[in-house]
């Protein structure tokens, strides 16, 4: 499974991944995971002596550093202002926000103090992504934060986006989306991405906005990356099963064997990464942040230790 050469890849690199929300037993008992198969070198941020006192004991005697927002309250505030202040930041609000371990974390990744950070299984997804947005930001040439799903089977790894995040991505957007999701199924995955712009239409069979819309995304897509292999627009048939994209969309570089699907809005994502996963009997890792300048990665609230140590692995893989 893609799960296991994600730990292992994730083994070779010893990269530091902080955790916020670490007073959460889950992301004790990941951390623990993680230092004892060396998964990554992790560092729980907490928020105050109180939550480092309750969880240090917990750990071992050594390997797993507990660091509280307070430790780093002046730098991270100092970094947040400095962000922040031409949008009207003020002084009392980053000295409040930097007691926050979400944003203690995400400001640690700035400096370089850590590689990447996991939050988000007591967080809001919405806390999640503005810590990682006011403290690290996009990555040049992205102007928004999404996310994919690593759709994974014994044989097979898809890549889903935007299934988490963007409601209603405009043209230039979804060829944004698409341009980090091309990056990280090729540092998660290993392999080469062949992307496919998903419509209800394959070369022109229909005739809509909605399709014009996927069109041009592909052809900013196109501008942008024009060494990935993409096409669009097509019906997922058409992109995934040979003999269909013979007979649809014949001479398309695709030629059925897509990996990574582009979804024109956040309906037609979510509903097929759960079909998938509940059908199709996949594994769905994610959602996972993308479009970051540094990885800020996102947990279910309903994730396992488990979970948690797979998107710390995925969150060191992400990581330069």
């Amino acid at each position: 499974m893609i799960t296991q050469t994600i730990v292992r890849s994730a083994s070779a690199r010893k990269r530091r991944i902080a955790f916020g929300d670490a007073t959460d037993p889950r992301v004790i008992s990941a951390a623990i995971i993680c230092y004892e198969q060396e998964v990554c070198e992790p560092v729980l941020v907490v928020s105050s002596e109180e939550e480092k006192g309750q969880v240090r004991p917990q750990l071992p005697a050594s390997g797993i550093d507990v660091i509280t927002a307070l430790d780093t309250a002046r730098q991270t505030t100092d970094h947040l202002l400095e962000r922040r202040s031409f949008r009207g930041l003020q002084q009392q609000h980053a000295t409040e926000l930097a007691r926050n371990p979400l944003y203690a974390a995400g400001a640690m990744i700035a400096r370089g103090d850590v590689h990447g950070a996991v939050a988000g299984s007591l967080s809001s997804t919405a806390d999640v992504v503005r810590a990682a947005i006011w403290t690290v930001g996009t990555r040049p040439g992205i102007s928004l934060v999404s996310s994919f799903f690593l759709m994974a089977w014994p044989d097979r790894t898809l890549l889903y986006a935007d299934c988490g995040v963007v409601p209603q991505p405009t043209p230039s957007q979804l060829a944004e989306i698409a341009d980090s999701a091309a990056e990280n199924y090729r540092r998660l995955a290993g392999a080469d991405p062949r992307l496919a712009f998903l419509s209800f239409s394959t070369k022109g069979s229909a005739e809509h906005p909605l399709v014009d819309h996927v069109r041009l995304a592909f052809q900013e897509f196109q501008r942008r990356c024009p060494d990935v292999i993409a096409d669009g627009e097509v019906q997922f048939d058409a992109a995934f099963v040979p003999s269909v994209s013979a007979r649809k969309a014949p001479g398309s570089p695709l030629a059925g064997d897509a990996n990574v699907f582009i979804f024109p809005n956040l309906d037609a994502g979510n509903i097929a990464y759960k079909i998938t996963e509940r059908i199709g009997g996949a594994v769905a890792l994610g959602p996972i942040l993308q479009g970051l300048s540094k990885p800020y990665c996102d947990l279910s609230r309903g994730c396992s230790a488990d979970d948690i140590v797979i998107v710390a692995a995925i969150t060191s893989l992400m990581s330069d």
